[in-house]
């Protein structure tokens, strides 16, 4: 574990620079200020006392890095909003699910899903948790989480398309 002192001395340094420079590709002052810790954080945990100790220029690119790398999230979850998750009007204007459907959905779940798209399913629609929740408590990436999900609901359309 590196020498604490060591990190609070880096991040006196060096946080104006690195929060600028989050701040100014996310955005957002809080989410800027989060990704800046959450590399002191991990820099803390994660570096042996015989490492050497970071550069500006290796914090300033880790930054932009983790910045590059939320923004890619978000891409995946806004293409996973609208290409999996159905709209309010698509809920309103169809009586569906009817009681066959379900029980074809529910045979599908317990049948042909793998254990993780089974278990994102149900997290997700059956306890309501959210993408970010189901990845803590299944210990994968959100990414990971939305693949599951994706892989999991075009097997249950496949299902529903046969019956």
């Amino acid at each position: 574990m590196r020498d604490p002192r060591e990190i609070e001395r880096l991040f006196k340094a060096h946080f104006a620079r690195m929060h600028r420079l989050a701040l100014t590709m996310v955005r957002d002052d809080e989410l800027a200020r989060d990704i800046v810790h959450d590399l002191f954080a991990t820099l803390l945990d994660t570096g042996e006392a015989d490492t050497p100790v970071p550069t500006e220029g290796y914090l300033l690119r880790a930054v932009r890095n983790r910045c590059l790398n939320h923004i890619r999230d978000l891409g995946i979850r806004e293409r996973i909003t609208n290409l999996y998750l159905p709209t309010v009007d698509e809920y309103e204007t169809e009586d569906w699910p009817d009681e066959e459907t379900i029980a074809v959905l529910r045979e599908a779940v317990a049948s042909e899903l793998t254990p993780q798209g089974r278990a994102v399913i149900e997290m997700r629609f059956g306890r309501g948790m959210k993408f970010g929740e189901i990845a803590s408590a299944m210990g994968l990436s959100e990414t990971a989480v939305y693949r599951h999900m994706r892989t999991a609901l075009a097997r249950l359309r496949e299902c529903i398309k046969q019956d």
